[in-house]
């Protein structure tokens, strides 16, 4: 096979333990130094899963940082923190670098807890700007007289937040604050709508671009000249590419295109930049995988492509022959959308990551990707419904945060026929805190008009997702990452599933389990090694609604049973399993329940099976529950 990354040696890699170290490097070492720098991630991440093509397309921007930059006194921000595993290495935790994302080593998000250098936490996009201003703002009034950097990418720049933070940012004329642009035209999938055009539009004036690389080399080393010159190269922007300086008209002094790549501009550029004490706009290009062949032909698969062989390129699958669950909602989607016009697809920027594009490949006209940008994302789909179509929105659980009022004001509160797919439900893994989709239950459970779900295997899924586009109402079915059970679902018939009831899994007559989406599995694992002991029978319970709860049957549980465990892949407070509590007491149950989830803390990263465990409700978790019960 075609070798894929030239190997080199560690020659300055190991001399770089930190900032202050970069900066002894002379600036014709840093090419080699960004060299170095990207095989390392590359090998490392090749043995030790990561987002790998993000990172490998901001290591000279990095390097260039922290070169020209006083930093943690200067202030860096990232957003989608997946950028920033080159600056973890700089910052102290190179050596730390083999623990990312691994349960009890270095998260793979900056994050203030972790380093002083992570100024700011950054797990979900298009935050950077805003938290930027406020930390320039916070140095101003203190008297600290700093330089803050906000580095927003992938897709960030989409979101409404971004262009929020700019526009208050825009009003103050003074100030040390930079916003750098990594324009790599991706998010993990590829970006899309009219501010991708734009850019675009810019890229493609090869006459301005030309003139203005040209000028900016002349003068950076000249800044009071730079500044002079601003107004006529304002003028030739808007002679050239006409309405194009959407920056500019929110305050900030545009500079770019430059290319992202070239470490030794980058640092010219950037030393230049820090004498203009106004707001401004570095715009640079970058490509994303840049260095790795195989990344750079597939940039989102390559985003977080798992165990690979550096040499070659080849993936090494994970083992598990089930479906995904994302996969089952694809397929099933597409299906539903040929036998229903009134079906279509609404993506936050996820069509890959959601399995979405399974449907968009074929009826692209009916696929919406919206970019980073969920609160439109939902309000979007309302009124989508609102004009008579049926949308299924899906959107990650952890970023639906985001968008939550939107759901209540514009969704739940008009009562649409919106669907809501929530991916990567309960705790995710390795992503740690600000992933894992471990409030939706509860904070979907509170609003009016919400029908809430939670499929326990693939064929569930597939029925539920049927009932769902079948309902005229809200309706919300959370699923996990990762693959189902293994159960035959392609080309089963269409079920569906009466909404609010729940159903018996398997009799008993000791204690009653209670379970909703796939912790059933561990619930009947559990349950089994109790049985084989001979010591009790357990019955068991698929409650499938967190909302509308089928009141009926929690009625005969609380007769039949006085001891009760509820099991949940979500937070416990504002759960399923108070509401279970909630209920049997208000009937008069003299039953002893214990609710299993998560308790009121933010789970870190692990594998899904250590955090599990972590949690108390695994099979083991649930088995030792059980045994303490009887």
């Amino acid at each position: 096979m075609m070798e894929t990354m030239q190997h080199i040696d560690y020659d300055l890699l190991y001399r770089v333990n930190s900032p202050a170290d970069l900066k002894k490097l002379s600036i014709s070492q840093l090419p080699q130094y960004c060299s170095e720098l990207r095989q390392y991630i590359i090998e490392e991440c090749s043995k030790n899963p990561g987002h790998l093509a993000s990172s490998l397309g901001t290591v000279e921007l990095t390097v260039a940082l922290h070169y020209v930059y006083d930093t943690p006194f200067d202030k860096l921000i990232w957003d989608v923190g997946h950028q920033a595993y080159a600056h973890k290495i700089i910052t102290e935790r190179r050596d730390l670098f083999p623990t990312n994302r691994k349960m009890g080593g270095i998260c793979g998000f900056p994050r203030m807890a972790e380093s002083e250098y992570d100024a700011f936490g950054a797990g979900h996009s298009s935050t950077s700007i805003s938290a930027a201003y406020g930390l320039a703002k916070a140095a101003e009034l203190q008297g600290v007289d700093n330089h803050t950097v906000a580095i927003i990418g992938d897709g960030a720049m989409t979101g409404g937040l971004a262009f929020e933070g700019m526009n208050n940012a825009g009003e103050k004329k003074k100030g040390k604050l930079l916003v750098i642009f990594n324009d790599n035209e991706m998010a993990i999938d590829q970006a899309t709508g009219a501010l991708d055009n734009y850019l675009a539009k810019m890229s493609s004036s090869h006459f301005y671009n030309s003139i203005k690389r040209r000028l900016w080399a002349v003068l950076s080393h000249t800044p009071t000249l730079l500044r002079l010159c601003q107004r006529a190269g304002n003028a030739i922007k808007q002679g050239l590419l006409k309405n194009s300086n959407l920056f500019e008209s929110l305050n900030f002094r545009y500079f770019g295109q430059l290319d992202g790549h070239n470490v030794e501009e980058l640092v010219r550029m950037l030393s230049a930049l820090k004498d203009i004490d106004e707001p401004k706009l570095l715009h640079i290009r970058t490509v994303k995988g840049k260095g790795y062949t195989p990344a750079e032909d597939n940039q989102s698969v390559w985003h977080a492509p798992g165990k690979f062989n550096p040499e070659t390129g080849e993936r090494i699958p994970s083992v598990g022959s089930a479906a995904r669950y994302q996969d089952v909602f694809g397929e099933t989607l597409l299906e539903l959308a040929r036998q229903n016009d009134k079906i279509v697809g609404i993506t936050p920027a996820m069509p890959s990551g959601c399995s979405m594009n399974i449907m968009m490949r074929e009826m692209p006209d009916r696929c919406f990707d919206v970019g980073i940008a969920e609160g439109h994302a939902v309000t979007f789909s309302a009124g989508l419904a609102a004009g008579g179509l049926h949308p299924v929105c899906n959107i990650y659980s952890t970023f639906m945060q985001r968008a939550y009022d939107n759901v209540i004001h514009d969704v739940a509160l008009q009562k649409l026929p919106v669907t809501f797919c929530l991916d990567r439900g309960g705790l995710v893994g390795e992503d740690g805190a600000t992933h894992h989709g471990e409030f939706d239950l509860a904070y979907f459970c509170c609003i009016p008009n919400m029908i809430v779900a939670a499929p326990m295997d693939e064929l569930e899924l597939r029925n539920m997702l049927y009932t769902a586009t079948n309902t005229p109402s809200p309706f919300s079915i959370r699923y996990p990452r990762g693959c189902g059970v293994g159960l035959e679902w392609k080309d089963q018939p269409f079920t569906t599933i009466p909404v609010g009831k729940g159903r018996k899994l398997k009799d008993g007559k000791d204690i009653a389990i209670l379970t909703i989406g796939p912790v059933a599995q561990f619930a009947a694992e559990a349950i089994a090694r109790v049985e084989a002991k001979g010591s009790a029978t357990i019955a068991h319970y698929d409650i499938r609604f967190a909302k509308p709860l089928d009141e009926e049957l929690l009625h005969t549980i609380g007769e039949s049973f006085d001891k009760i465990i509820t099991v949940e892949d979500g937070i416990l407070r504002g759960g399923v399993g108070e509401a279970i509590v909630q209920y049997l007491n208000n009937d008069g149950s003299r039953a002893k329940v214990k609710c299993l989830g998560i308790n009121d803390l933010f789970v870190e990263h692990g594998t899904p099976e250590e955090l599990y465990a972590l949690c108390g409700y695994d099979a083991d978790g649930i088995e030792k529950q059980i045994e303490e019960l009887l």
